[in-house]
């Protein structure tokens, strides 16, 4: 339930960026909200629980009530005319067997299972692509995004937009190109929103369905570590129960069955928050992964900032 909340936070965060100012919830909405709220802090602290809650219309921007509500509960969102029906459950994969071989016919094998799997196809837009990992092969870096936008669900690739230049301008300050490095996501296709605009995090379903398909890029590529960029991905990696803040976790090392992880931020958040902090904390970040890999630092690297 805490990670169903902080999505409708960040989800209403997103439409507050867009510049939109009022929300409608109805009583009902609210009321399981404030009992949601409850369960999750102390039952005797009922005046942290209100400032809690009081919290919330501050935060909330945009939605209407029928999709706030659906939300809120940890419904699917209502399907548009042209999105076709979604069903509640995605379950798990049909199961995949990847030949013998090299990484490259392992690795050809699997992005065709992906681009052909039924409930990844039903789920992307019409119209639209889904979207594979890119890169080496040969990688030692791993770096993991949430979910396709709008401009990699147009070209079918992960990290094009503004974010993923940031994301290249990263990877080069590192002294890499993008081709030596693999950038790969949780989500194979975009998380749907009644329009195009604005993007909304993956529902746990959604990541417990393309999780294996992650799983299988990591143990084709075999790198030395992952990047877990943003909050989403380190939850899809970590467990969506391993933390509440992504600062709990930023920085510090951890494992995605047994191979090193680092979380960071995502550069989607760089761009929005125009932080000096934040950028140098993301740089530094880099380096401890740079100084995991062996690359060289030089002094100019280790004063950069983003």
């Amino acid at each position: 339930m805490r990670y169903q909340i902080e999505s409708v936070v960040d989800e209403l965060e997103r439409l507050r960026k867009e510049g939109q100012d009022r929300i409608y919830v109805s009583e009902e909405s609210l009321r399981d909200l404030k009992l949601a709220v409850g369960k999750i802090i102390a039952e005797d602290s009922e005046k942290e629980m209100e400032s809690v809650v009081a919290l919330i219309p501050d935060r909330i921007r945009s939605a209407t009530a029928e999709d706030f509500d659906r939300v809120l509960k940890g419904e699917p969102k209502k399907a548009s005319k042209t999105s076709g029906d979604r069903k509640a459950t995605l379950g798990i994969p049909l199961a995949f067997e990847l030949p013998e071989g090299n990484k490259q016919k392992r690795w050809d094998a699997l992005r065709e299972i992906v681009l052909n799997c039924p409930k990844c196809n039903e789920n992307k837009r019409e119209g639209y692509q889904l979207v594979f990992g890119v890169g080496s092969l040969d990688a030692d870096i791993f770096f993991c995004g949430e979910a396709p936008g709008a401009d990699e669900e147009e070209q079918g690739e992960p990290f094009v937009g503004k974010a993923g230049q940031l994301l290249d301008k990263m990877i080069g300050a590192m002294g890499l190109a993008r081709e030596e490095v693999y950038i790969g996501n949780i989500m194979n296709w975009r998380p749907q929103l009644p329009t195009r605009v604005g993007n909304r995090p993956p529902t746990i379903g959604e990541i417990e369905f393309c999780l294996p398909y992650l799983r299988a890029q990591i143990e084709i590529v075999k790198p030395k570590l992952i990047v877990a960029l943003g909050a989403t991905a380190a939850k899809g990696l970590l467990g969506s129960k391993s933390f509440r803040s992504l600062r709990e976790v930023k920085g510090e090392w951890r494992e995605f069955e047994k191979t090193p992880l680092l979380a960071t931020y995502h550069p989607s958040y760089l761009l929005r928050n125009d932080s000096k902090r934040d950028k140098r904390s993301a740089w530094e970040d880099l380096l401890k992964v740079m100084e995991r890999c062996g690359l060289p630092i030089s002094d100019r690297q280790r004063g950069y900032f983003l």
